[in-house]
């Protein structure tokens, strides 16, 4: 058919710059705001950090913001008495939070005041030391073991071959590559065989820690045993357990194992016992472990028999409106449509727009606690089924912002630090019509677990059974994702002799 040219009428809902910009900061994480504003402050010269710039008492007493021009709606210069509080959302951590500030009038000679205060200072020899010659770097393993290698004295293939097994490692020690791979992989002339690379991996296995180039848990752990002295007590029976009955160890099948051994109880418990001391990932000590920290955005506290949710002052970036360069913009000629114009616009939706952030998880947060008053009061057990729903029709939100503002956030409890989703546990029916949330369910099954006894763990079956018993209707299959999910392991793992 030939081309036409037609014409439609329709409607749709589009977002403004500024409700894009709030629903983009409000489903960050503290530490993605936090680069988010940290960038802005960088790139639009009418924010600046909104930190003290001197210590000085008179000042702030005196009142430092007099030189500051404060924006109105309008975006026109209102006197210093008029600012908004739109311009500094310090307000929404308390008065106490709020720092001091002194503007470019304040009493005192500021370059002295700057000198004083902040002036860097050095202790080295010379002005221009840098810290990172002489900050402390972890080497990895593969660093560390190419070293040890060079006290060696080897021929050129032979180093050669040690250097392709210690490159092949991975981050937790064992060479998962086969020494016919490494051969055909790494071309040399004239090709290394396996015999060479096998005699390679046997140096690099005694460079350093035992159990480091293993190609098996049992190769490692016998690599391990084989450094101990040798009047070790249970070195002989736990050699023979890591070579030949690794399963049987893992199962527990401890009647087995010493028929196997044809060894006393006693000896087999002290093999099993220095088996255990055994470390199964070698590699991981060299791996430069960084700490993971989660930064709680709202910190729940009880006041007066109260469960309040506050926003953690930690997260709450400070920034504000550069008041000087709005005044100076202000008297200049041709402002309107130009592009600082529409960075100040920015500026002003960016501040307002983190106000809003913080408000909206405030109000979810807190309604969370209402809600799980219980959980706070008598921990997991009491955790009621939550869906965004209910939140959304208390709150008079749409489902979609209660699910941004609990999304990658994070409450400081008494009884822990818990993500919002934590508390929106699914429902579950009970014999006489109420409801269960799932997580008291995995509560009920820790607790059954803790209190059985060793010698005749409870299965998955009985653990659905005494659920039942409790009026709680709960599937064998639910049961066992539950119990994995607590990382328990089967009943018959559990079972000690």
């Amino acid at each position: 058919m030939p081309p036409t040219l037609e014409l439609r009428n329709k409607q749709h809902v589009a977002l403004t710059p500024r409700l894009q910009q709030s629903v983009r900061l409000l489903q960050l994480s503290s530490l993605e705001f936090e680069r988010e504003l940290r960038q802005a402050l960088d790139t639009n010269p009418f924010l600046e950090p909104d930190e003290p710039l001197t210590e000085d008492p008179a000042a702030t007493v005196n009142g430092a913001h007099e030189s500051h021009a404060t924006i109105d709606a309008g975006g026109d210069v209102a006197p210093p008495a008029m600012a908004e509080p739109t311009d500094r959302y310090d307000n929404l951590a308390g008065a106490d939070t709020a720092p001091a500030t002194v503007g470019d009038d304040a009493p005192g000679d500021f370059a002295q005041d700057w000198s004083t205060h902040t002036a860097p200072r050095h202790h080295g020899d010379g002005d221009d030391v840098d810290p990172g010659a002489w900050a402390h770097s972890q080497p990895t393993m593969h660093e560390h073991l190419l070293d040890l290698l060079h006290l060696y004295p080897l021929g050129e293939r032979d180093r050669a071959a040690a250097q392709i097994v210690i490159e092949t490692l991975e981050d937790d020690g064992y060479l998962r590559e086969s020494l016919a791979d490494l051969a055909t992989a790494f071309p040399t002339a004239p090709p290394l065989t396996e015999a060479e690379l096998r005699v390679a991996l046997r140096l690099v296995q005694t460079l350093d820690r035992p159990g480091v180039g293993a190609r098996s848990l049992s190769e490692c752990l016998s690599l391990q045993l084989d450094a101990l002295p040798a009047d070790t007590p249970g070195r002989a029976f736990a050699l023979e357990i890591v070579e030949h009955h690794l399963e049987r160890l893992a199962r527990r099948e401890h009647a087995e194992l010493q028929k196997q051994l044809s060894c006393s109880a006693q000896a087999l418990r002290t093999a099993c016992a220095l088996v255990r001391k055994l470390d199964p990932k070698p590699g991981q000590h060299y791996a430069r472990v960084d700490d993971n920290y989660v930064i709680p955005d709202v910190i729940v506290r009880r006041e007066k028999q109260r469960w309040v949710a506050t926003i953690n002052p930690a997260v709450l970036p400070r920034a504000r409106i550069h008041r000087v360069y709005v005044e100076l913009f202000s008297q200049s000629a041709g402002r309107s449509g130009s592009p600082l114009a529409q960075q100040l616009q920015e500026a002003r939706w960016l501040l307002r727009n983190c106000a809003q952030r913080f408000t909206t998880i405030q109000r979810v947060a807190q309604c969370i606690v209402s809600y799980q008053k219980a959980f706070f009061d008598y921990g997991e057990i009491a955790l009621k089924p939550l869906v965004l729903s209910q939140l959304a029709d208390e709150l008079g939100l749409h489902e979609s912002t209660i699910s941004r503002a609990s999304g990658n956030k994070y409450m400081a409890t008494p009884r822990g630090i818990f993500e919002f989703r934590h508390f929106f546990p699914r429902e579950l029916a009970t014999e006489t019509g109420g409801r269960c949330s799932a997580a008291a369910v995995r509560a009920l099954i820790k607790e059954m677990i803790e209190q059985e006894d060793p010698r005749h763990p409870l299965s998955d079956v009985s653990l659905a059974q005494r659920l039942s018993q409790d009026g709680m209707i709960v599937a064998r299959r639910t049961v066992a994702k539950y119990r994995n999910l607590l990382k328990v392991p089967p009943a018959p793992l559990r079972r000690q002799p």
